[in-house]
């Protein structure tokens, strides 16, 4: 039939799930690894801390920079070199010998991998219409929990058969074919692609907001004195904080601190990112659903504020349990609580500046990992210095709270101009 749209920008979201689950695989690898790592390269605590940090303070640093170059470039290029780099690194981590070698590597980790997502938000700025957003963001990042899911166990299996150092060489690998496929397939835009026909392309360019390759110069001043702009940092800041004891310290502190067996703790350190998978899926559909059928701000805002809250009320319910298996089901809850309004918080900087997509989504992950580059540092204080694995569970609580209040500041109708 001639007039049936065609649906390659489904593919493109198949390219955008497969990179995440890349992306948690190597990031996730990591913290199964831990255990092993501090044994062998004789790291403490602390330091465990430093070398998870470090790649989350480069990840910070290089974010805007390379959400920049993803606006004036295009995600073609600059996703192939992203992944390229990310890999080269994640198998140089078992080449690691000691814990300043460590540090370097996972800190070169990090300057590789940031711009990943602000990248892919700018190709669905690109290829998919407003209405299609929220769920294609939510379609995406069940593929980063599908990862973290998978990371665990899979890691597990091979340190215990294969060591470590292989371990991080065989995920590493798998970055490089995807690297190849995407840049072979993939074009900035869709015109430019031969399997979009014309009405797939009306239904793209619906919200008439075609855009070039080459992006209009970036708002700088604007952006920077935008209070949406900056309440949206403040969010995700707590999104991140929150996130990054599952993507660190939560094998070990099932391990250690709740008492669980291997295969115990792989299976609850994959069960928030399963719950938080079927979250992202469910809370993209229901942003689009509530844009649809009421505001902007009702859509953004409402299930924001909302997951928020509840997840600081899962998480100092969860100091409260004297049960280690009811004191890990509510962690994983936790984590899904929050990502049901993971989409909501990748739409919210399209609706303020979908013309520089790639910057303000890296302005916004630039925060979050900012979160995430102090969440292990406290988790290591306070469990080296401190003793206690409850005291940052209190703090990761009162964060999100404040997270749940910074949503109520953002606006998603009111535009950046520029």
């Amino acid at each position: 039939m001639a007039g049936r749209p065609s649906r390659v920008r489904g593919r493109v979201l198949a390219f955008t799930f497969a990179l995440t689950v890349i992306t948690y695989l190597d990031r996730v690898c990591i913290s199964a690894a831990a255990p092993a790592i501090m044994a062998e390269l004789h790291v403490s605590v602390l330091q465990m801390s430093a070398v998870f940090s470090a790649f989350t303070l480069a990840y910070s640093i290089f974010e805007i920079p390379s959400g920049w170059l993803g606006d004036v470039r295009g995600p073609r290029r600059v996703l192939t070199r992203i992944v390229l780099w990310w890999s080269a690194f994640t198998m140089l981590t078992g080449v690691a010998q000691g814990f300043r070698s460590l540090v370097a590597i996972r800190f070169l980790f990090g300057v590789g991998e940031a711009g990943a997502f602000p990248n892919i938000i700018r190709s669905f700025a690109r290829w998919f219409p407003r209405r299609e957003r929220g769920r294609a963001s939510g379609i995406m990042f069940l593929g980063s929990r599908l990862g973290g899911m998978l990371s665990a166990p899979i890691a597990l299996l091979l340190i215990a058969r294969l060591g470590w150092r292989v371990t991080f060489v065989v995920f590493g690998s798998i970055g490089l074919v995807w690297a190849a496929a995407w840049s072979w397939w993939y074009r900035d835009r869709p015109a430019e692609h031969p399997g979009v026909n014309a009405a797939e392309l009306a239904w793209i360019e619906q919200d008439a907001i075609a855009e070039d390759t080459i992006a209009a110069a970036t708002p700088w001043h604007e952006l920077l004195i935008s209070r949406n702009v900056w309440a949206i940092c403040a969010m995700y800041f707590a999104y991140g904080y929150g996130l990054y004891f599952y993507l660190t310290w939560l094998p070990t502190y099932l391990i250690t601190e709740l008492g669980f067996s291997a295969l115990g703790s792989g299976f609850f350190a994959s069960l928030p990112f399963l719950l938080a998978g079927i979250a992202d899926v469910a809370g993209g559909w229901l942003t689009d659903h509530l844009a649809r059928h009421h505001s902007l701000r009702v859509a953004r805002c409402g299930v924001g504020c909302t997951a928020f809250a509840a997840t600081s009320a899962l998480l100092f319910a969860s100091t409260l349990s004297p049960s280690p298996m009811a004191k890990a089901v509510l962690l994983a809850l936790a984590l899904g609580s929050a990502d049901l309004s993971l989409s909501a918080c990748w739409a919210a900087p399209l609706d303020v500046a979908v013309d520089h997509a790639g910057v303000i989504t890296g302005f916004m992950n630039t925060f979050g990992n900012l979160g995430g580059l102090l969440c292990p540092l406290v988790v290591g204080w306070a469990v080296e210095r401190q003793h206690s694995w409850t005291l940052p569970f209190y703090i990761t609580a009162i964060v999100y709270a404040a997270g749940a209040i910074a949503w109520l500041a953002i606006d998603p109708g009111r535009r950046v101009s520029g």
